[in-house]
């Protein structure tokens, strides 16, 4: 897919209509039209990143400083108990629009939004190997 052809890239320009919460030079956040729930919010980058293994590191940090101040406005406006923020990579992981993008899902108590995995058993000493190989990935 070309950024040309990206869904995300389209409405990040205004060529297709959104409910925009939020917008400047970097960043449109919008109501998503498929909600999860009543609020349920996507922040997108102006400029095209497939997804996190792409994303600028600058760009993440300001994404996610805005995400706080939306996420707080969501609470405010929609008196939410709660708040998942989803991000997914790659279609095994979900992503279905290839534009990185982060979603703000309010929740509360007996809502009907389904989240979550059937809880596995670490392996101790490979957690410990695992953790090591990583650590020494980000040095």
């Amino acid at each position: 897919m070309t950024k040309d052809d990206c869904l995300f890239c389209k409405i990040g320009k205004g060529e297709i209509p959104s409910a925009t919460i939020f917008e400047n030079d970097e960043f449109k956040c919008f109501l998503d039209v498929a909600p999860a729930s009543r609020g349920h919010a996507l922040i997108i980058p102006k400029n095209h990143y497939s997804n996190i293994f792409e994303l600028d590191k600058a760009v993440a940090g300001k994404l996610f400083t805005l995400a706080t101040d939306i996420a707080a406005a969501l609470k405010e406006e929609t008196g939410c108990e709660g708040m998942n923020l989803i991000q997914n990579n790659g279609e095994c992981a979900g992503q279905t629009v290839h534009h990185f993008h982060l979603h703000l899902i309010p929740r509360n108590s007996g809502d009907r939004v389904g989240l979550g995995w059937p809880q596995g058993k670490a392996d101790l000493d490979d957690n410990a190997k695992l953790a090591e190989a990583i650590n020494k990935r980000l040095q």
